[in-house]
């Protein structure tokens, strides 16, 4: 009788923590530094969060490594729906690192992928290339010697970048960086000559014509970023790189959790406003139908991303 009392205890407390979710405010991680798609895409998502689910929710920065600081400090955070991580694929850091202090596919619940985007190839303005035929020639006349600035192993412009060096058979140096904003200061002074960006990284700049823009890493032009070429069109064809950013919470997180915070993002992801702003970015916002159809999704493209990072040579060194 006394079990069955304290089992009775057990399931009420539970109902009620279940039934008072969220009661406080909840920390939206992302590992890269203002500026890039990573914090542009937390940002809008955690407004619409906010407006949801009552509570404010908290926007913490912690760049590095692709990202994988930021995904292991959630991995080990409390298992509570009160530690949401936005990244992307975590296949992508598995194949990168070594020794990674958490696993992908065991320590994360996915809840619901944000948005989908492509990267844009600019290049610094004093650069003799005003296109992507005319930046590879240069390229090929001088092997090692355009800097290329990244935004950290295992990001979308990294891999975009090595994937491009391949395909075109040219070779940069790179230097990286602590994501996509410091990559882009490095291009606007003339350390850096050419890179790939996110473009909520580069479009300002764009329009202000302070770099130069010579295609984006699509086959085909992309419509969310207008007046700018794909890379067939621009003259390398076969080449396309993407990438997309979505929501995660640590194993063990409560299942009504997962489906509030899924909620709350599916819908703010379906309102209008936001997706013109996403789309102004050059991104399209892409919620998954639920947890579950997101968690299906990683699975099948997990062997994607493995063969991406193998084939481009993309490594830490």
């Amino acid at each position: 009788m006394n079990r069955l009392l304290a089992w009775g205890l057990l399931l009420g407390a539970a109902s009620a923590l279940a039934q008072g979710y969220p009661s406080k405010p909840i920390k939206l991680v992302v590992g890269y530094p203002p500026g890039g798609s990573g914090d542009f895409t937390t940002r809008i998502i955690a407004d619409e969060l906010s407006k949801d689910l009552g509570v404010t929710v908290v926007v913490e920065n912690r760049p590095g490594a692709g990202g994988t600081i930021a995904s292991e400090y959630v991995a080990k955070s409390t298992a509570d729906g009160y530690t949401v991580l936005n990244q992307g694929h975590h296949a992508i850091g598995k194949a990168l690192y070594k020794n990674l202090g958490y696993d992908g596919d065991r320590d994360f619940i996915p809840v619901c992928r944000v948005a989908t985007g492509t990267t844009v190839l600019v290049v610094n303005n004093n650069l003799p290339a005003n296109s992507l035929r005319e930046l590879i020639a240069y390229a090929k006349s001088n092997p090692g010697k355009l800097f290329s600035a990244s935004a950290g192993f295992g990001s979308a412009p990294h891999l975009a970048s090595v994937g491009f060096e391949a395909a075109a058979g040219v070779k940069f140096t790179t230097v990286q960086f602590k994501g996509g904003g410091p990559a882009a200061q490095s291009l606007l002074a003339g350390d850096t000559q050419v890179m790939f960006a996110t473009s909520p990284t580069v479009m300002g700049f764009i329009k202000a014509g302070r770099m130069r823009p010579l295609a984006v890493s699509k086959r085909e032009a992309s419509a969310s970023i207008p007046g700018i070429p794909g890379a067939e069109e621009a003259g390398l064809p076969g080449f396309e790189s993407t990438f997309w950013f979505g929501l995660y919470v640590p194993a063990g997180t409560p299942t009504t959790a997962v489906q509030r915070l899924h909620a709350a993002a599916a819908k703010g992801l379906a309102k209008g406003e936001v997706r013109e702003r996403i789309a102004s970015q050059g991104m399209d916002a892409t919620p998954s139908a639920s947890p579950q159809a997101f968690a299906a999704e990683i699975r099948e493209e997990a062997p994607m991303w493995e063969r991406v990072v193998r084939d481009s040579g993309a490594k830490v060194d």
